[in-house]
């Protein structure tokens, strides 16, 4: 399950959808990703603009996290999408994503908001936006984490031109 443009500068990764995207058949489209929208929106970013996607591309039962093997069975996947789309940035939503791409030894409140690079790619994880509906203090931090990312991304076109 994805969405956006193919030539996206920036690739945003989530864990699995949830029942509204399993009906949609497209990611982050219930409350979590209305709140997502609502962001891109005020940092003037179109959704067409990026890519989405998620690391299974099936909901879990009851729609509890991915277990290991089900990540591990998508992996290939995921990882053809990112050659495919060629990102800039990867903005890891969450603990799952940020664990299944970059590692356990990696936990999303210590890493949210830093750079990591890894094999030529650069990620900034931040808060999955279902957690912003649970703690509303956490949209400051996704909204500057976001913001970074286009920092970034100007960045690094002023470099290449």
């Amino acid at each position: 399950m994805e969405y956006g443009n193919r030539n996206a500068d920036i690739m945003l990764i989530g864990e699995g959808p949830g029942a509204d995207e399993d009906t949609q058949g497209e990611p982050f489209v219930g409350r979590a990703g209305q709140l997502m929208n609502k962001a891109f929106i005020g940092l003037g970013i179109k959704r067409e603009e990026v890519y989405i996607a998620n690391i299974v591309k099936c909901r879990p039962p009851q729609n509890r996290n991915p277990e290991n093997d089900e990540a591990v069975a998508c992996m290939d996947y995921l990882r053809s999408q990112v050659m495919l789309v060629k990102p800039k940035i990867i903005v890891l939503l969450g603990s799952v994503a940020l664990k299944n791409i970059l590692g356990n030894e990696y936990g999303i409140t210590a890493s949210r908001g830093k750079w990591i690079e890894k094999n030529g790619i650069i990620y900034i994880p931040t808060w999955h936006p279902a957690a912003l509906l649970r703690d509303e203090t956490k949209k400051i931090d996704f909204w500057k984490d976001l913001k970074e990312a286009i920092r970034r991304l100007e960045e690094i076109k002023k470099e290449v031109n």
